[in-house]
C-alpha cells in the first residue's frame, strides 16, 4: 500500500448509485464494520467498480501496472473474494482474491483462465487502499473477511506476494515468509522486494510444501 491518491470520478459514483439501488438487501450483512458509519466499508465488487478499481491500481502500483480486463477476469472467477472499500458514494480502495494452488505464484497482469485443479488455497492478489483509507483497519478487516471466505470454501491457507516491504503488515496478520528457489523467478515480476507469504488457518491438513502440487 503506497501514499498515492486519486479522485473517484463522477461517473463511478452514478454506477455507484445504480449498484446500491440494484443490489440485494442482505448482501451488505457481515460485512459492513458498524464501529463507526463515517468509516468506509467494504462491499461486493462488481463490473461497474472496474473503471475506479483500475485508477486506484495505477496509482497505488505505477511500477506494476496492469490491465482492466485482468481485473474483469478474477471478479469473474471468484466474486467472493473481490470486495470494494466505499463510503457512501466514493470507492476508497479494493481487494481482490481467488482459489489457487498453494506454492504457485500467478504472473502479474496475466489471464488466469480458471482455478488449478488443486485449488488449495485463496490467494490475495492485492489489496489496494487510498491513503484517507488507511490507518482506521480497512485492510485487517479484509484479511479477516477473507479467512471467512477460505474456511467457507474449505481451504486451509491464505497466500500473496508482498511488495514495498510490506512483510511487516501482513506479519502482524498471522503471514510467514516461504523462501523456495522455485518462485524467485515469478517473484522477480513483482518487484525487488517481492517475499512469499502464507498463513494457515487450520490443522485440517498436513502442511503442503511449495513444489508439491
Amino acid at each position: 500500500m503506497r501514499s498515492r491518491s486519486v479522485k473517484s470520478p463522477t461517473a463511478s459514483r452514478r454506477a455507484f448509485e445504480r449498484y446500491e439501488k440494484n443490489k440485494p438487501a442482505a448482501q451488505m450483512i457481515g460485512i459492513e464494520n458498524k464501529a463507526d458509519s463515517n468509516n468506509p466499508v467494504w462491499r461486493p465488487a462488481s463490473a461497474i467498480d472496474l473503471d475506479i478499481i483500475e485508477q486506484i491500481a495505477r496509482a497505488v502500483h505505477p511500477d506494476l501496472p496492469e490491465r482492466r480486463e485482468v481485473f474483469a477476469e478474477k471478479l469473474s472467477l471468484f466474486p467472493d473474494g473481490c470486495l470494494a472499500l466505499a463510503r457512501r458514494e466514493e470507492v476508497m480502495g479494493y481487494g481482490l482474491a481467488h482459489c489457487w494452488a498453494f506454492g504457485s505464484v500467478p504472473p502479474l497482469d496475466a489471464f488466469l483462465e480458471k482455478a488449478p485443479d488443486r485449488a488449495d488455497c485463496l490467494y490475495i492478489h492485492d489489496v489496494a487502499l487510498l491513503p484517507e483509507a488507511r490507518g482506521i483497519g480497512s485492510g485487517g478487516h479484509y484479511v479477516r473477511l477473507m479467512v471467512e471466505c477460505a474456511r467457507k470454501i474449505g481451504v486451509d491457507f491464505l497466500a500473496l506476494v508482498s511488495v514495498y516491504n510490506n512483510q511487516p503488515f501482513w506479519a502482524k496478520r498471522g503471514f510467514e515468509v516461504v523462501s523456495a528457489p522455485e518462485l524467485s523467478a515469478k517473484l522477480r515480476g513483482y518487484g525487488p522486494t517481492a517475499r512469499y507469504m502464507t498463513r494457515k488457518l487450520t490443522l485440517s491438513r498436513s502442511p503442503i510444501t511449495p513444489g508439491s502440487s
